[in-house]
């Protein structure tokens, strides 16, 4: 051994620390020199003694662990990719058939067809704010549609109602008048047998010069059908008289009134708002005696809901009569001028009801029920 350097010797778990080194003046002799640690640096020299050994280790595998923790980020990278992509597939899908849902609305409206509506989907806020506003624009816009209509087609008829009052009326005047130089003249130079029954002729001509004066009557009614004064009215006292009125005519027709408030006031016409709950009741009293005609035994009854809820108003009228017959199918034909379905009507009742309730911004709407028929009238505030 040629190195002279000391030897140092440290044995940390028996906490111990030496040195050994050659004495140079003497052949194969050493000077061997041991000193005992104090625990806690024996302890601090194996910690550091093992973490020198766990870098070297790491050292050693870094390589492995540089591909393991490249192969976990391109994992999680890739996990949240893919539920970035789905979660932005999901909205796309939800915003684009939004928008596609919108298009096919407004090409079907284009086509004037307003019963289209933009299906209720869940998406964006905005989206469903949006899809909601355009359904209730729709709405106004199927209602302005009709209240055009209904005032085109009662302008027409009107004119028509004006002219067939102008040329029926005319030639009453001359018809009455001869019946009367007629009755003056022959009545006291017939036996009596014959004059009896040239006054019945007479009479009978009379009854139906009345009924052609009624008729022309309505034809003026509707023709002048003026523009309504609102005022603020209560519905409850309009119908109660209406039904005081009505309860004349039969007595044996039960009408209940029902209202969920003691007074319910609208700005209407008060004249024309009692023309038309007292042309829908009679109409319904009109209903049960035609079916009393062939059924004896019922309960004859008519029933007037009245409600006011979320500034809206609704009158329900039912009764268990003859019904809309051959109008079911088509139930809005009893709205037209000069159809009925009573024996002596002229089919200008229901018409002008509708253009008074349009009028107050309302509509009219006929439901079929099983025994009977009903009728809901809408007025929107």
């Amino acid at each position: 051994m040629d190195d002279d350097r000391p030897l140092k010797i440290i044995n940390a778990p028996e906490n111990i620390s030496a040195a050994i080194m050659r004495l140079q003046n003497f052949d194969n002799r050493f000077l061997y020199v041991v000193k005992y640690l104090d625990k806690n640096i024996s302890k601090y020299l194996t910690e550091s003694e093992e973490a020198i050994n766990f870098y070297y280790t790491v050292e050693e595998k870094s390589t492995g662990i540089k591909i393991s923790f490249a192969i976990i980020y391109i994992v999680v990278v890739s996990v949240l990719l893919f539920v970035s992509i789905s979660i932005a597939i999901r909205f796309s899908s939800r915003f684009f058939r939004s928008i596609n849902n919108l298009v096919s609305a407004s090409i079907s409206i284009g086509e004037g067809n307003f019963n289209a509506k933009v299906p209720e989907v869940k998406t964006d806020k905005d989206l469903e704010k949006l899809n909601k506003n355009f359904n209730s624009m729709i709405d106004k816009l199927k209602n302005q549609q009709e209240k055009l209509i209904i005032n085109e087609r009662h302008e027409a008829w009107e004119s028509l109602a004006r002219k067939l009052a102008h040329e029926i009326k005319n030639p009453l005047t001359p018809i009455q008048l001869t019946i009367d130089r007629l009755k003056n003249k022959y009545s006291n130079e017939l036996d009596q047998d014959n004059s009896e029954t040239f006054k019945d002729n007479l009479k009978v001509i009379n009854n139906q010069i009345k009924q052609i004066e009624n008729l022309v009557n309505e034809f003026s009614d509707f023709a002048r059908m003026p523009k309504p004064i609102l005022r603020k009215n209560n519905l409850v006292n309009i119908i109660k008289e209406n039904i005081k009125l009505l309860k004349q005519l039969d007595k044996s027709i039960n009408i209940n009134l029902t209202n969920n408030l003691d007074k319910i006031f609208l700005e209407c016409d008060q004249e024309q708002l009692s023309r038309v709950f007292l042309n829908l009741i009679k109409n319904s009293i009109e209903s049960i005696q035609q079916k009393s005609e062939n059924i004896n035994n019922f309960n004859k009854n008519i029933t007037i809901e009245l409600n006011d809820i979320n500034d809206q108003i609704t009158a329900i009228i039912t009764d268990n009569g003859i019904g809309f017959g051959h109008f079911n199918k088509n139930i809005k034909d009893a709205l037209n001028p000069y159809i009925t379905t009573k024996k002596n009507g002229t089919g200008l009742g229901l018409s002008i009801v509708n253009k008074i309730v349009n009028d107050h911004n309302g509509k009219i709407e006929f439901i079929p029920i099983n025994d009977g028929a009903k009728i809901k009238i809408i007025f929107i505030r």
